[in-house]
């Protein structure tokens, strides 16, 4: 492996070693703070403490910064070695170039932003920025968005769950202060979908690492009639191998 390779790991491991860890945890809390909420409703006790609910709003803030940052953690290798570097866009493209470390800073600093925000209209202002950030640089080359399929796209599913995160942390306070729950119920129904989401992300990212091949590989898929799903026979490949290998003694164990 090379370090194209060993770059290409960061983002499923930190999905599994930060993202999903987190995931469940909030879920937890979740369930935990809707229970002692209806068990508490009309001056009833519940055995949950009542922490509960600071908790979960403080993991579900963990995982909202770091469901974006494995985002642009992903985004930034693809357009780093498959647009920047085979591109050469320092030198080809200098406005392209300076235009996506601006977008990476930007994005970063709203996201930054949102989370000091209190008043409501800062709180919308960078909560759009951060979106739109993440959006404007999925759009960039070198970005494999499976458009063709894009109902079990990973990048729509990956893109999707963090504009909800973004979404979820900015109505925290309206939460708290809506009487209606109107806010609450919203919150609730996204984080399901978001949830989903996360589910679907499981799924796609594990055939994606399937599809992915190593750099040195890549050259030689790349002859590949993917619709058929057949490659080329090498030519180089010494027929007295081949004999060998088909000829070769089987072990059963």
């Amino acid at each position: 492996m090379q370090l194209i390779d060993f770059m290409a790991l960061i983002h499923p491991a930190m999905a599994v070693i930060v993202i999903f860890p987190l995931i469940g945890i909030a879920v937890n809390m979740a369930l935990q703070t809707r229970q002692r909420r209806l068990q508490t409703v009309d001056g009833g006790t519940s055995k949950i403490p009542s922490l509960v609910g600071s908790e979960h709003v403080k993991f579900g803030r963990w995982l909202t910064g770091s469901v974006v940052g494995i985002t642009l953690i992903a985004l930034a290798y693809s357009i780093i070695f498959k647009n920047i570097i085979k591109n050469q866009l320092w030198s080809q493209k200098p406005l392209q170039f300076t235009f996506i470390i601006l977008m990476f800073a930007a994005t970063i600093a709203s996201l930054i932003f949102l989370y000091q925000a209190k008043p409501k209209l800062w709180r919308v202002i960078f909560a759009t920025l951060s979106g739109a950030g993440l959006v404007i640089l999925g759009c960039q080359e070198g970005v494999f968005r499976r458009t063709y399929e894009w109902q079990v796209s990973h990048y729509y599913y990956g893109i999707a769950a963090a504009l909800l995160m973004i979404f979820s942390l900015a109505i925290v306070p309206d939460i708290y202060q809506d009487r209606s729950h109107r806010w609450r119920l919203a919150h609730t129904i996204l984080n399901c979908i978001a949830v989903l989401l996360f589910i679907g992300q499981s799924f796609t990212g594990a055939r994606d690492l399937l599809e992915i091949p190593l750099s040195w590989q890549q050259k030689h898929l790349e002859k590949c009639d993917w619709g058929k799903q057949t490659c080329p026979t090498s030519s180089n490949y010494p027929s007295s191998n081949v004999a060998q290998i088909l000829t070769a003694p089987k072990l059963f164990i």
